[in-house]
C-alpha cells in the first residue's frame, strides 16, 4: 500500500487539537470601541448637567431682573415686593416661592392669597388677592376691617366708603361667654353678606346685641331686626316684600321669615 506523501491533505486534525480559524475567532476589538463610545457619551452627558447647572445657577443667563405684581387694589406694588423680599440678580432656579409667599402672608395681613411665580428667563411674578371689607368696627379713633370671614385684617384711618359700621354691644350678653366675640362677629358679617343688594346700599350699621339679636340701621332713620345670622335668604326675601308692600314703614322684622311684621311711619 501506498503511503500519503508529505504536505499531501491528511484529512481534519483530530477533535481538540489544534486552533480554530481566524476567522471563527472571536475578537476584542469591537467590544473597546463600544466601551471608549460609552465613556465618550458619559463624558458628553456629564458636561452638559455641569454646564446646565452653571447656566442655571451661576451665569447671568437666567437671573432675576424684574418682580412684577397683579392682582393689587389697596397695597402698593412695592409694598408687596418688599414683603416677598425677593432681589434682584437672584439666580431665578434658587428662589424659594414656598417661602416668598410666607413672608408675604406673614407681613400683609391684607392678603388673602398670594402665587410666587417663575416668568422665564428674568422674571418672577406674584399674583395676590385682597381680603376685601364688609364690615368697619371702629377703634381707638380708627377702623378695623372685618372680611367675609369675620378675620379682622387691617386698621384705617377712615371707614372704607359703603362698609356698614359693626357695633358690638355684647358685654352682658348672656350667650357672649358660650359663642364668644370671634363667633358673634362671624354672624354680623354673615347678615351683611346676606342682605338684598337695595337693602345693602342703604344699611348704615350693623348691631350685635346677642346671637340671636342682631340689628340693620339703615339710611332715614330705618331699622330691621333681623335676628341671628340663620335662614338668611329666607329672611331677605321676606324683607324685600316687606319693604314693598309696606313703603311707608320705618321699622321690620324678619327674625323669623315666614312672619315679618312692619311698624311705624
Amino acid at each position: 500500500m501506498a503511503r500519503p506523501q508529505a504536505g499531501a491533505d491528511s484529512g481534519p486534525p483530530p477533535s481538540g487539537s489544534g486552533r480554530a480559524p481566524a476567522r471563527d475567532r472571536p475578537t476584542a476589538r469591537p467590544r473597546k470601541l463600544r466601551l471608549r463610545a460609552l465613556l465618550v457619551l458619559l463624558a458628553l452627558a456629564l458636561g452638559l448637567m455641569g454646564f446646565g447647572a452653571w447656566a442655571l445657577y451661576g451665569s447671568d443667563w437666567v437671573l432675576v431682573e424684574r418682580v412684577t405684581v397683579s392682582g393689587n387694589e389697596v397695597l402698593t406694588e412695592k409694598q408687596v415686593r418688599d414683603a416677598a423680599h425677593i432681589p434682584v440678580g437672584t439666580p431665578l432656579l434658587s428662589v424659594d416661592r414656598a417661602a416668598a409667599r410666607h413672608r408675604l402672608k406673614t407681613a400683609l395681613p391684607r392678603l388673602d392669597e398670594a402665587r410666587v411665580v417663575r416668568a422665564w428667563p428674568h422674571g418672577i411674578g406674584i399674583e395676590v388677592t385682597e381680603r376685601k371689607p364688609e364690615l368697619a368696627m371702629k377703634h381707638a379713633g380708627k377702623f378695623v376691617e372685618v372680611d367675609v370671614e369675620g378675620v379682622r385684617f387691617d386698621v384705617v384711618p377712615e371707614q372704607p366708603k359703603g362698609v356698614p359700621l359693626l357695633v358690638m354691644e355684647v358685654e352682658s350678653s348672656a350667650g357672649l361667654r358660650h359663642f364668644g366675640k370671634e363667633r358673634l362677629r362671624r354672624e354680623a358679617v354673615r347678615v351683611a353678606t346676606a342682605l338684598p343688594e337695595s337693602v345693602a346700599r342703604d344699611t348704615r350699621t350693623v348691631r350685635v346685641r346677642s346671637y340671636d339679636s342682631i340689628t340693620l340701621e339703615l339710611t332715614g332713620g330705618r331699622t330691621v331686626l333681623w335676628g341671628s345670622g340663620e335662614l338668611g335668604r329666607a329672611k331677605a326675601t321676606s324683607l324685600t316684600a316687606l319693604m314693598k308692600a309696606t313703603k311707608g314703614a320705618r321699622h321690620f322684622d324678619v327674625s323669623v321669615p315666614s312672619a315679618p311684621a312692619s311698624s311705624g311711619s
